[in-house]
């Protein structure tokens, strides 16, 4: 069974069978911690949740910064994201390279994020890139008819997607200028009470 134990001002060790196993340093678990809404006890949880995804190319010892990075496959299989129909826009939004291909800092982020802690206006954010499918910077008709066919798992017909989508675009669009802008899309969030509860997941 692994141990772990933190000491304030040296390494971070896990103790198996004796031998000990340096993870990160102080200063690195500081800053995961400073620029996570997570505790060194849960940054150390989600560690293990990545190296578990392929202990074969994850390393134990991180005080190195390893070039390391999970190929989205592995990613998108995860249980908190394999029946989610935006997966593939989550790990492409989240991931450095733009292909969902993460490095631990990608999926800290990621977590950290969609965490209850994470305030509404981060998590609007990140929804809206996700949800701006060509990256264009406004959520346009296209970006709509793919979010709801996702939403929906294409249970609409083309004709009641084409309503829907300019129903929304009536009443969201503040400029009129036919698109939804960053602006526009957080005010529609703040009338969906809903929307923190079905963005996030549990570590």
């Amino acid at each position: 069974m692994l141990q772990q134990r933190w000491t304030r001002g040296s390494a971070l060790v896990c103790s198996d069978m004796g031998n000990k196993q340096t993870i990160f340093t102080a200063e690195q678990l500081d800053a995961y911690q400073d620029c996570t809404y997570f505790t060194r006890k849960e940054i150390l949880r989600l560690f293990d949740r990545y190296r578990d995804l392929a202990p074969q190319l994850v390393p134990l010892d991180y005080t190195s910064q390893p070039d390391v990075k999970l190929p989205y496959e592995l990613i998108g299989s995860m249980p908190e994201l394999k029946d989610n129909p935006f997966r593939q826009r989550i790990a492409e939004v989240f991931s450095e390279d733009g292909e969902g291909n993460m490095t631990l800092d990608d999926f800290l982020d990621m977590f950290s994020v969609l965490s209850e802690m994470a305030p509404r206006d981060l998590k609007a954010y990140y929804a809206f890139k996700i949800y701006d499918f060509n990256n264009d910077d406004f959520i346009c008709q296209s970006d709509l008819v793919k979010t709801l066919n996702k939403l929906t798992r294409n249970e609409l017909t083309e004709d009641e997607v084409q309503m829907v989508c300019e129903k929304v675009i009536d009443e969201a669009d503040l400029d009129n200028d036919g698109r939804l802008s960053l602006e526009d899309f957080q005010h529609m969030i703040v009338r969906a009470p809903d929307f923190l509860s079905t963005f996030h997941i549990r570590i």
